[in-house]
């Protein structure tokens, strides 16, 4: 006997992202023309079953009225755009998230569709991610959220939020493997010709795009040696002697424009060319650790479990080069 469908709702307003919209919707309909079951109905709803005018240009029509739904609902989405603040700050919209939240299995959020939540009171005592242009005004605006601006997509309990963008995809693959089992997201991302599904701890940005240099013109020299020489002797003391100044003035620079000690600072800069390296070479993890000024695979180990919360050789396991290769084999699927 076929079991209930998982009813979804995607809340959309006007300025919304379209691709928010689409990387829920479209990966849930993949699940389901692969055999997903029990499938899931996906609809789009806005206050009065209004047309969703995106952030882009384009509308969509809305399949219900957010005031009408009544769950239960399986899972509630909220999804983001350059319009998100208006929605955070429209009490009617609010009120109905309220509402449907404790009818839903699960709720989640899209980008800036985050706001929403937090503005609902959703994301009370709870860790939650955003955009990261976008995630230090979310914590400022509500300081009893634990924002964290690094990872791909946040799962604390029944709520989950998402970061920028197409990270939505890699937070509703895992919902579909959470639902129906990893063979099955495994296949929805064949599909959809994402071979890899990024596992949430996943860094939402490059560490070679990621900041604007210091504006401090020694700080931005220490910053460029730091990252183009992680292998040699990148203590505080050692940076200090070669900048001229002293131990303390140089931490304060750091904290000053960085928001951290030089030794963190470090610290970060190789543990992040070291998941570049594990991602886009077959480096054995000795060299990786050489090459990016750890002492040892167990000091790359250790930094690697406090900075993403997993192993570099799960890391690699999960985004290198072999998963790939994996994807596109014959044999992939069997």
């Amino acid at each position: 006997m076929t079991a209930p469908t998982r009813q979804v709702v995607i809340i959309g307003y006007d300025q919304c992202e379209l691709l928010d919209i689409a990387c829920v919707s479209d990966t849930l309909d993949a699940a389901n023309r692969l055999g997903a079951d029990p499938g899931y109905r996906i609809r789009l709803a806005s206050a009065q079953a209004r047309p969703v005018r995106s952030a882009g240009g384009l509308a969509l029509v809305s399949q219900a009225a957010v005031e009408k739904l009544r769950g239960p609902l399986d899972t509630l989405v909220i999804a983001g755009g350059p319009g998100h603040l208006d929605a955070a700050a429209d009490p009617s919209l609010l009120e109905q998230v309220r509402r449907l939240a404790p009818t839903s299995r699960r709720v989640a959020s899209v980008c800036t569709g985050a706001s929403v939540l937090a503005a609902a009171g959703l994301l009370d005592g709870r860790r939650a991610t955003t955009h990261w242009a976008y995630a230090r005004k979310l914590a400022d605006r509500h300081p009893e959220v634990t924002v964290d601006p690094r990872p791909l997509y946040v799962i604390d309990g029944e709520v989950c939020t998402s970061a920028g963008v197409t990270s939505a995809l890699d937070l509703t693959l895992a919902l579909v493997e959470d639902d129906h089992g990893p063979d099955l997201a495994r296949s929805v991302a064949r599909w959809l010709v994402t071979y890899m599904q990024r596992p949430g701890n996943q860094a939402q940005l490059s560490p070679y795009v990621k900041d604007a240099p210091p504006a401090h013109r020694l700080l931005r020299q220490v910053v460029r040696y730091i990252t183009s020489h992680l292998d040699a002797d990148l203590s505080t003391a050692a940076l200090a002697a070669r900048s001229d100044v002293s131990e303390r003035h140089l931490s304060r620079l750091f904290l000053d424009q960085l928001g951290e000690p030089p030794a963190r600072y470090v610290r970060t800069a190789r543990t992040e060319a070291a998941a570049t390296l594990l991602t886009s070479t077959a480096l054995p993890l000795t060299a990786v650790a050489r090459r990016c000024g750890f002492r040892s695979t167990e000091t790359l180990r250790q930094a690697f479990l406090a900075h993403y919360g997993t192993t570099p050789s799960a890391h690699r396991s999960a985004l290198g080069p072999g998963m790939a290769h994996q994807a596109h084999s014959p044999n992939a699927s069997r």
